[in-house]
């Protein structure tokens, strides 16, 4: 499962707690602390496990956790696993310490799971509001035993693109832009689109966008940017850290009036075991760096120039000066 599933499920309210975060493999959780490949600390402040998702952004996002929070004196490893609903109670349990996450989506499956399935569209939690859904994420977590760490301004969510040529012909910047222009347009998704409140209904009502359909090539596939480059289709949904829309000649057009949840990244940790003002200070620093166009192109990296996660997260922390030398 491709990193554009997470979103997608997120901003489908996490109707289920069948949201899947990651590709098919991975470490067993059944593994110690120490059963993976650690890192060890200089000054042995203890040992740390990192949950990565599989998919290129989470595990470039856990390289960098854990490699800041090496350099601030623990030993450290990155975990990954299957799915969320396997890594979230494994992280309420502290055999994994420390989890990137999405502020919007981890607070519509803890939602679903605390107050039902039906909770995340009959009450969400998540709005386009950072700060709304954060809070209401920490009301969730701490029971469960969870801390929820400051969100920074990198976010991952469900964005729209066009062709580079279609935005220059009918000066578009924004949806509103193109809800304005009166054009018909055919979206590239997911089949699910036609009748979801984030995508084609959301774009009417919010936009004013006049939708013609929707072609089910899927969200951010190859298959779906392709039509919309071939003029078959005139939008495509996809995510903000898409790293491969320039190859496709296509741009995001901006979601002014704030139709999408806000999906920010943050750590969040096992109070108990991780729960140090240290680690959050660590964890912090890179947080309040690190930007949407950072990911897309820190994922870039990695799936059009083949580099390893902890190369490029490793780049990245240095050129930020958040490593010592």
């Amino acid at each position: 499962m491709t990193k554009t599933t997470r979103v997608l499920g997120a901003s489908l309210g996490a109707l289920a707690l069948t949201v899947s975060l990651a590709a098919c493999g991975g470490d067993s959780l059944e593994k110690s602390k120490d059963g993976g490949s650690s890192a060890p600390a200089a000054d042995g402040k203890g040992s740390l496990v990192i949950g990565a998702a599989g998919f290129t952004e989470s595990n470039v996002l856990a390289e960098l956790y854990a490699q800041v929070l090496k350099d601030a004196g623990y030993s450290t490893s990155v975990k990954t696993v299957n799915n969320r609903e396997l890594y979230e109670p494994s992280l309420e349990k502290g055999e994994i310490d420390v989890v990137p996450e999405y502020a919007a989506t981890l607070a519509e499956f803890l939602n679903a799971k605390v107050n039902g399935p039906k909770a995340p569209e009959e009450k969400p939690v998540a709005s386009s509001d950072v700060a709304a859904t954060v809070a209401g994420l920490e009301k969730l977590a701490a029971p469960l035993g969870l801390k929820v760490l400051p969100a920074g301004a990198a976010v991952d969510q469900n964005a729209f693109a066009v062709t580079r040529e279609f935005a220059e012909k009918n000066n578009l910047k924004s949806l509103s832009d193109l809800g304005k222009s009166g054009l018909k347009v055919k979206i590239a998704a997911g089949d699910e689109c036609a009748v979801r409140p984030f995508c084609g209904p959301g774009l009417t009502k919010t936009y004013g966008i006049q939708v013609s359909g929707v072609d089910p090539k899927g969200v951010g596939t190859p298959q779906a940017k392709q039509a919309v480059k071939d003029g078959v289709d005139q939008l495509v949904l996809t995510t903000t850290t898409d790293a491969t829309l320039d190859s496709f000649g296509l741009v995001l057009l901006e979601d002014d009036k704030k139709l999408q949840n806000a999906d920010n990244v943050l750590p969040v940790v096992n109070a108990k075991d991780a729960g140090a003002p240290e680690i959050a200070a660590a964890l912090d620093k890179l947080t309040k760096v690190l930007t949407t166009a950072d990911l897309v192109d820190l994922n870039r990296k990695v799936d059009a120039e083949r580099a390893k996660p902890a190369d490029v997260a490793k780049s990245y922390l240095e050129s930020k000066g958040l490593l010592k030398k």
